[in-house]
C-alpha cells in the first residue's frame, strides 16, 4: 500500500524506472511508511498489468502471489524471520548471513516468470557484519534482471560500500496536517500529542500498555530525584522494554529541555511545557549537553541484550546531574 503523503515520492521514484539501478537505498525518518513503500515498489515491478503511474494491477497472477506472500520472484528479510515464534521484546534483531546466503542463491537462480526479480532488506542497517559483507559482495556484481530494494532508519549504520553500491532516494516525510488528518481517520485518540510523541511520524504501534509506560516515565523525569531513578529503572525493567524505548524518551526529553533553554520551542512533550519551562530554569546547559552525548553513545546498543536495568540507571544518573 501507500500512504497519501507518498503520492509524490511515488512520482519522483517512476521518473527512474527508464534506467532501473540493482539497487535502491530507500530512506528517511522512523514511521514514515518506507517499507510499505518498497513492497508497493516490489508488487509494481513484478505485475503483469500495471496501470497508470506503474501501479499494481491488483488481479493478475503475480499479484495474488504477492498478496499470498507467495510470489517466486520475491524475497525479504528482516530481523525478525529467523525466530518469528521466539519473539522478544529485547531480543537482538539481527539479520544474519545463513539468511543473506539463501537470498544469493535465489539471485542466481532463472527467474520463475521470466522478468524481474526482487530482494528486499527492511531494516538495512539489522545485518550483521557477516551478512552485510555477503551482501556486499553480491552488490557489487549484480546477477542481471534482480533488483535490491533496502529500507534503512539510520543509513549511517550501513557500510559506506554499502550506501556506495546503491542509488539513494530519500523519502519525504508528511505535512504535520496530513498526518494528523490519517491519526484521526484511524481513530486515534488525542493525535497532536501522539503525533508529537513520535517525532512527526504517524506510523506507530498504538499500544495502550506503552503509552501508559511512557506517561509514567515522563512523570518520574518531572520529579529528578534518586529515589525516582531507580524506582523508573526497576518499573522499566520488569516491563520487559527494551533499552531503545526508554532511551528515546529521555533523548527527547533532553531535546526538549534544550530547545526551551535556546530558543523558547518545544518538539516532542508540548503537553508537559509548564514541568519542561520549570526544569529548564533549573537546569545547567553544559550538564545537559553532557547527559545528551552519553545518551547518543548509548543510543546504538539500544536493542542489544544488556543490562536494561543497569544502563539505564546510568543514564537517569546523568540526567540528575543536570539538576544537582
Amino acid at each position: 500500500m501507500r500512504y497519501p503523503w507518498q503520492n509524490d515520492d511515488w512520482r519522483r521514484i517512476n521518473q527512474e524506472r527508464e534506467r532501473l539501478p540493482n539497487a535502491w537505498l530507500l530512506t528517511g525518518l522512523a514511521g514514515i511508511g518506507k517499507s510499505a513503500f518498497a513492497e508497493e515498489l516490489a508488487r509494481s515491478l513484478l505485475c503483469d498489468r500495471p496501470g497508470p503511474e506503474h501501479a499494481a494491477c491488483g488481479e493478475c497472477e503475480s499479484c495474488r502471489w504477492f498478496a499470498l506472500g507467495s510470489h517466486p520472484d520475491y524475497r525479504r528479510l528482516s530481523p525478525l524471520q529467523d525466530d518469528d515464534e521466539e519473539k522478544a521484546s529485547r531480543k537482538l534483531p539481527v539479520i544474519k548471513i545463513e539468511a543473506v546466503r539463501e537470498v544469493i542463491d535465489f539471485a542466481h537462480l532463472t527467474s520463475h516468470r521470466h522478468g524481474q526479480r526482487v530482494v528486499m532488506v527492511e531494516p538495512a542497517e539489522a545485518l550483521n557484519p557477516a551478512a552485510a559483507n555477503a551482501l556486499l559482495k553480491i552488490l557489487e556484481e549484480p546477477p542481471a534482471d534482480v533488483l535490491f530494494l533496502l529500507v534503512a532508519h539510520a543509513p549511517q549504520r550501513l557500510l559506506p560500500t554499502i550506501r556506495s553500491r546503491c542509488r539513494q532516494f530519500a523519502m519525504t516525510a508528511p505535512a504535520r496536517d496530513t498526518a494528523l488528518a490519517w491519526l484521526r481517520q484511524q481513530g486515534v485518540a488525542d493525535p497532536d500529542t501522539e503525533l508529537a510523541h513520535h517525532g512527526g511520524a504517524p506510523l506507530f504501534d498504538h499500544d495502550p500498555a506503552l503509552a501508559s509506560a511512557r506517561t509514567a516515565f515522563l512523570d518520574g523525569l518531572i520529579q529528578p530525584t534518586l529515589a525516582n531513578v531507580l524506582q523508573m529503572a526497576e518499573r522499566t525493567d520488569k516491563q520487559k522494554l527494551p533499552l531503545a524505548v526508554p532511551l528515546e524518551w529521555l533523548q527527547m526529553w533532553l531535546h526538549d529541555l534544550a530547545a526551551l533553554r535556546l530558543s523558547g520551542t518545544l518538539r516532542y512533550y508540548p503537553d508537559h511545557r509548564v514541568a519542561l519551562h520549570n526544569l529548564a530554569r533549573r537546569a545547567d546547559l553544559s550538564k545537559l549537553m553532557q547527559a545528551a552525548g552519553a545518551l547518543d553513545k548509548l543510543a546504538p546498543y539500544g536493542q542489544h541484550t544488556l543490562n536494561v536495568r543497569l544502563q539505564l540507571e546510568s543514564a537517569l544518573m546523568e540526567y540528575l546531574k543536570i539538576f544537582a
